[in-house]
């Protein structure tokens, strides 16, 4: 296979798979004072994106792939807030396990990777120009 179509067909991977984090950091922004709908129960639980390599042994390709998107395990935060439907007899209210400086930061990491991934598909569409570009002349 061309390197350069390789090339590009590494980075189409790594911009699915940054596409997918941005998706699910996003999910757990949105959802970041989701409580249970009633007294005592889970409110969201913030998500994790795994990455895998996936070998095409037909091109002879490694590329990027979502392995599997989980469940973070860390305990949920507690807060007093007895006017909640979520509270439970002691006033206290289970918020979602996420914490917006973590998430943000996955979010700026997550964008970084996917300009660096359209930055190189771009460079192998410019050299491919201009070998074509070449091959007229």
């Amino acid at each position: 296979m061309d390197p350069l179509v390789a090339a590009m067909t590494i980075s189409a991977s790594g911009l699915d798979a940054q596409s997918t984090r941005l998706r699910v950091v996003s999910e757990n922004l949105a959802n970041v004072r989701s409580t249970g709908n009633t007294p005592g129960a889970d409110p969201y639980q913030r998500k994790l994106v795994t990455f895998g390599e996936h070998y095409d042994r037909a091109t002879g390709i490694s590329s990027v792939n979502i392995e599997k998107i989980t469940e973070d395990q860390t305990p949920f935060n507690i807060e007093f807030d007895p006017g909640s439907p979520a509270a439970d007899s002691k006033g206290m209210v289970k918020l979602p396990n996420v914490n917006i400086l973590v998430e943000m930061a996955d979010m700026r990491e997550a964008n970084r990777s996917y300009e660096a991934n359209l930055q190189s598909i771009k460079q192998s569409r410019d050299m491919i120009s201009a070998t074509i570009d070449l091959l007229r002349s």
